[in-house]
Order: C-alpha cells, then sequence, then structure tokens
C-alpha cells in the first residue's frame, strides 16, 4: 500500500510538473472514448490535496483489505475501480471530469464493512465495526449530493462496488472464495 501511495504522489508530482497533462485521464461522462480512462482516473488525482485527502484512508483500509490475501486483494481492487469507473461515465453529470482513488477507497470502505458478516468470521466483525467507527461520518458525508467539486457519483459506486465484492469474494470456512482468485 504504500507502494501503490507512493505511486499516486509520484503521478501528481508529473502532473503538475507537465501543467496538469495527467487530467485528461479522468473520466468525461457518456463519451465513447473516454472509456479506456476508466482504470487510469483511478490513479490520476487534480492536485496535492486531493492526493492527500486520498492517501492515509487509502493506506489503512488497503493494508487491512489486503490482510486477507494479496490475490484476493487485487482482485477486489480491480473489480472497485472498473465498477466505479463505468458507474461514474454512466451517472455523472455531463461536461464534468472524474477522477482520483476515492472511489476505491470508499469500496475497501464498504468491503470490509461487509466482508466480515458475509462469511461470519469475528475478526473480520471487528475491523468492520472500527473501520465503521473511524470512517463512517465521512463516508456518509461523502456520498451526500450536492457538495461542489465532489463526486458523490463515484463515491457512491465505489461504495456499492465493495458492498458487491464482499459478496463476490466471500470466503467460507471450507473454500478459498466464491469466485476464485
Amino acid at each position: 500500500m504504500v507502494a501503490w501511495v507512493a505511486l499516486l504522489w509520484l503521478l501528481e508530482v508529473a502532473d503538475m510538473a507537465s501543467g496538469h497533462a495527467l487530467d485528461h485521464f479522468g473520466v468525461v461522462p457518456r463519451t465513447a472514448s473516454e472509456l479506456v480512462d476508466v482504470v487510469p482516473s483511478s490513479f490520476v488525482h487534480f492536485g496535492f490535496a486531493h492526493v492527500a485527502a486520498n492517501s492515509v484512508p487509502l493506506l489503512v483500509l488497503g493494508f487491512l483489505a489486503a490482510l486477507g490475501g494479496l490475490r484476493r486483494f487485487a482482485a477486489v481492487c480491480a473489480l472497485i475501480i472498473v465498477c466505479d469507473g463505468l458507474g461514474v461515465w454512466l451517472i455523472a453529470p455531463a461536461h464534468t471530469n472524474t477522477a482520483g482513488a476515492s472511489g476505491l477507497v470508499f469500496g475497501l470502505f464498504g468491503f470490509l464493512l461487509c466482508s466480515g458478516f458475509v462469511e461470519r468470521r469475528p475478526m473480520g466483525v471487528v475491523v468492520a465495526v472500527l473501520v465503521g467507527a473511524v470512517w463512517g461520518g465521512s463516508i456518509l458525508a461523502g456520498i451526500a449530493p450536492g457538495q461542489t467539486g465532489v463526486s458523490w457519483q463515484g463515491h457512491l459506486i465505489g461504495l456499492l462496488a465493495g458492498v458487491a465484492s464482499a459478496f463476490l469474494f466471500r470466503r467460507g470456512p471450507d473454500r478459498r472464495g466464491v469466485l476464485t482468485v
């Protein structure tokens, strides 16, 4: 997770040094040519404050999610990133450009909040309660419509994709996962 967050910071440094040349990798809704930016949009940010706001939650939530296995973690992140990007492409307001790791942050929150309960694992439930207590308020605020410059659509879709990931990639006592990863 440290390497992932370091990559986000390096990309933002490159973006600033290039006069924001990477900002075009954000998703502009319902423009067919923008579908190629569904994945890259999760790695591009609009300034250092933007990447800073995503860094700590991504480090913590990503670390906790990765404790369940790196292959599973990679599959969960891939599903969240793709669903979030496609969802933003479908429902975000016209003529906007959406980028950033917050969809993944919200997705990892949803995954961690649900996976312990879905799998009926006591430690997972404890993690869910702690994650909910620490980030629940800001997550709820982040999906509220009407915040200027904030993609509540991306946050909501990321959250829902994370919840779906908890079900799709659940592990039981005698199986590795519903979808083998």
